[in-house]
């Protein structure tokens, strides 16, 4: 797994800008008046800062963003950062100057003249967007350097450093687990991976085939008959209170070729991902437990994969949930429904929860939607939902509200069950999520979260370079702190 990189905090020290080799980020303005940092490396540099800030590359600079100046004279560094910040920046303008670090950060450390400026959003930024999956390279690169973040009151801010650290971790698994290739990360593999999590404290409870096949949950066990690989239910427990749990449902299906209704082979490739939910669920476990939070949280994960074979399940076979309603299978690549029917069924019988969320990388039609900047956001109740959407906006992580109406419901009517799995392209995300809601008990607050375009990106988003992104992570913690930690 991809070791996360340090990050040092000092007293701030300006004889420390002249003599550090690697690169010197430092924060000024137009029209305000210079940092002490800035004045220091102005000198050093006979005057090149203060000539930079007054030109015009730095005057079209966003807030957050940054020029480079390459091996300043009278400097050792390699390189001089310097980001434009206002005076009194919003949580999003530091993401922005953290997210400018990251990206630029190499294998030497960097310093960086903080100074007074909080430091939490910068350091999680900067450690979130410094990440490179290397697991499947023959000749490893090396990692990133540190950071050496210089502050006013490094004491302060320790603690808060400390769990943008425990952020920055759990995000980077979560990304691991969604960027490794199926045959290294199987069914088994995985279990045996959320296995080892005991260590963090968390209680940990793998259900294999025969133990799902009593216990009822026969729609995620048909998905799974084409494969060689056996599905399992994962259960992680973190018990930070007495109250009754949030249960956090997450969709793993290793790989996805869409069974019998097999995809098209150009992109199959990215179908790795099929996993996202699970993963994202399995990193939050993971920030829970190391910053202790005091909440009750399960997570489930339902790791299947969807495979062809003599034995795999055909369009217009009709299996039994969990819950008892019959389902008629239309299209064998609407597989990650019948896996969270039975999860979530399975978390409201045997945990009695608060509320449930559930993650997955459910449908193509979310992405027609809503892009790769926002996962779709369909609940049951308005204020779970809203709690959510601010989190999300306070974790710089996009999401939209989706509707969900009876009036769909006919879109996925059977003739020969009780519900059919797929209702064709017309409305394909809000159909799929009606679906669920049949799975769901009256009065159970209940949010789905269709994370198909946010998961697995072409091209670097806010937090992360191009690839797994991680998304999902932080908003959830933001909502855990807000609406489910206790004390």
């Amino acid at each position: 797994m991809t070791d996360t990189q340090r990050t040092i905090l000092a007293p701030f020290d300006l004889d420390a800008i002249a003599a550090h080799e690697g690169r010197v980020i430092v924060f000024a303005d137009k029209d305000t008046p210079l940092p002490r940092a800035i004045k220091r490396a102005d000198k050093l540099t006979k005057g090149a800062v203060s000539r930079a800030i007054g030109s015009e590359a730095f005057d079209k600079l966003k807030p957050g963003q940054a020029l480079s100046l390459a091996w300043p004279t009278g400097m050792q560094a390699e390189a001089l950062q310097i980001i434009r910040m206002p005076r009194k920046p919003d949580a999003a303008t530091l993401r922005k100057a953290g997210n400018a670090i990251g990206k630029a950060q190499g294998e030497k450390p960097a310093l960086i003249c903080a100074d007074a400026l909080p430091p939490r959003e910068i350091v999680q930024a900067a450690l979130l967007r410094a990440y490179d999956y290397q697991a499947q390279k023959a000749e490893p690169k090396p990692g990133f350097g540190p950071f050496h973040v210089m502050l006013r009151d490094p004491d302060a801010a320790a603690s808060d450093t400390a769990e943008a650290e425990a952020m920055a971790r759990a995000v980077h698994l979560t990304r691991d687990l969604v960027n490794a290739p199926a045959n290294i990360l199987t069914t088994t593999s995985f279990a045996a991976r959320i296995e080892e999590m005991r260590a963090l404290g968390l209680e940990v409870e793998i259900l294999d085939e025969a133990q799902l096949e009593e216990l009822g949950l026969r729609a995620m066990l048909a998905v799974g008959h084409g494969s060689e690989s056996p599905s399992k239910l994962a259960i992680l427990h973190w018990k930070g209170s007495d109250t009754a749990p949030l249960a956090v449902v997450g969709k793993g299906v290793m790989f996805d070729t869409g069974g019998v209704s097999l995809k098209p082979a150009a992109g199959m490739e990215d179908m790795t991902m099929d996993m996202g939910g699970a993963a994202v669920t399995v990193g939050l476990m993971q920030a829970l437990a190391e910053r202790k939070a005091r909440a009750h949280v399960v997570g489930l994960v339902g790791l299947v994969e969807n495979m062809p074979d003599g034995r795999a399940q055909r369009p217009g076979d009709v299996v039994r949930s969990m819950k008892g309603d019959m389902i008629e299978v239309i299209n064998t690549d609407a597989e990650g429904r019948l896996v969270l029917a039975d999860v979530l069924w399975y978390a409201q019988e045997h945990l009695k929860p608060a509320a449930v969320i559930d993650l997955a990388t459910l449908t193509g039609a979310i992405i027609i939607a809503l892009g790769h900047d926002k996962a779709g956001v369909f609940a049951n109740d308005d204020a779970l939902a809203a709690a959510f959407l601010d989190a999300a906006a306070t974790a710089g992580e996009g999401a939209w509200r989706m509707p969900l109406d009876p009036a769909y419901d006919t879109l996925i009517k059977s003739r020969i069950a009780d519900v059919k799995n797929s209702g064709g392209r017309p409305a394909g995300s809000i159909t799929a999520a009606q679906f669920l809601q049949r799975f769901v008990k009256p009065d159970m607050p209940w949010m789905h979260l269709d994370i198909a375009g946010v998961t697995l990106t072409k091209s670097e988003s806010a937090h992360a370079p191009k690839g797994a992104s991680g998304w999902g992570v932080l908003a959830l913690d933001a909502l855990i702190r807000a609406r489910f930690e206790t004390g």
